[in-house]
């Protein structure tokens, strides 16, 4: 049994030997992967990519990050695809083949095939003499020196140089695209990624309603619209226009600072430079000016027109914190 030193420096070396082949393939890029890109975007098809063993798996996910940034793609693996899964090439379709060595039996079977139909085949292998990287139209060089398991045997470094090549790839679409968060939620409508990309200030402070007094309404009553709201503060307003915002907060400090109550109006006791956002910012970005001012309520606002409170605790509801 290794002991905790010995592991620790196991994960080290096998982290340095895979970090270093990635660099390696940055040295190694050549304009193939350029056109590779141009080619994609100018494409009326899909990008079809396929492997087997471990590349298959690394296929898969390269499939799962085009999809999500705008470049349609679908997963096809090379022993199914000559026992009948070739139909899921349609015409204009590209085709990724990923493949250590370049010379795997379902590979060499499969190429001649698509040589046949006319499909653009790209290669990523880590052989640059291989039966792939030679009928490849255009090249992606994934050559690794030595895989980090100690037996050289198990894909480790190789599979992590076409999961590195693949994100470059992808990575490089979007900046062409230009595809921005915006549309990056089109494809991520679900969960956490999807409520910081699209849910809005005004879709959570909807629920609360408006709570408001007006500036020379009683300390009483600005107790009880307090408290019949849910967000711990009401808005203050002056003729519609807001003027301030009452909080718990400001309710504990009016009772430690007067010892007579009787007489004070809401804006005796408001903070007069309330901190507000847009109903149309998104709800992510409520958080920041929260964070940054150590406050939990905002006032939310369409231009002048009050709309409406947001708390801490509905950003914390969506799990956007």
């Amino acid at each position: 049994m290794k002991n905790n030193d010995e592991i620790l420096e196991i994960a080290r070396k096998t982290l340095k030997i895979e970090a270093e082949a990635i660099l390696n393939l940055a040295e190694r890029l050549k304009n193939d992967f350029s056109v590779i890109v141009q080619t994609i975007l100018r494409s009326n098809g899909r990008v079809v990519i396929t492997g087997v063993g471990k590349s298959a798996i690394i296929a898969q996910k390269i499939v799962a990050t085009l999809n999500s940034t705008g470049t349609p793609s679908v997963y096809m693996h090379a022993g199914d695809a000559i026992h009948g899964d070739l139909g899921i090439i349609q015409k204009d379709d590209i085709v990724i083949c990923i493949s250590k060595s370049g010379n795997t039996p379902e590979i060499k079977v499969l190429i001649p095939f698509l040589k046949l139909a006319g499909t653009m085949l790209i290669g990523m292998t880590g052989d640059t003499k291989s039966y792939l990287a030679l009928q490849s139209d255009y090249l992606l060089d994934t050559t690794v020196t030595v895989e980090a398991c100690p037996h050289n045997l198990a894909p480790t470094t190789s599979t992590t140089a076409q999961l590195a090549m693949g994100d470059a790839l992808a990575v490089s679409l979007i900046e062409c695209r230009e595809f921005s968060s915006r549309d990056f939620a089109k494809y991520h409508p679900g969960g956490t990624l999807g409520k910081k990309l699209y849910l809005k200030v005004y879709d959570l402070s909807v629920n609360h309603g408006k709570p408001q007094v007006d500036k020379n309404t009683s300390v009483k009553e600005v107790i009880v619209e307090i408290t019949k709201s849910s967000v711990g503060a009401v808005a203050v307003l002056d003729c519609d226009k807001i003027c301030g915002i009452i909080t718990d907060g400001d309710i504990r400090r009016m009772i430690e600072k007067y010892d007579n109550l009787q007489g004070l109006r809401a804006e005796d006791i408001m903070g007069r430079n309330p901190r507000m956002i847009s109903k149309n910012e998104l709800a992510a970005g409520a958080f920041d000016i929260m964070r940054k001012n150590n406050i939990a309520q905002l006032l939310v606002v369409d231009g002048e027109k009050y709309e409406g409170i947001v708390h801490l605790h509905d950003l914390l509801k969506e799990g956007l914190i």
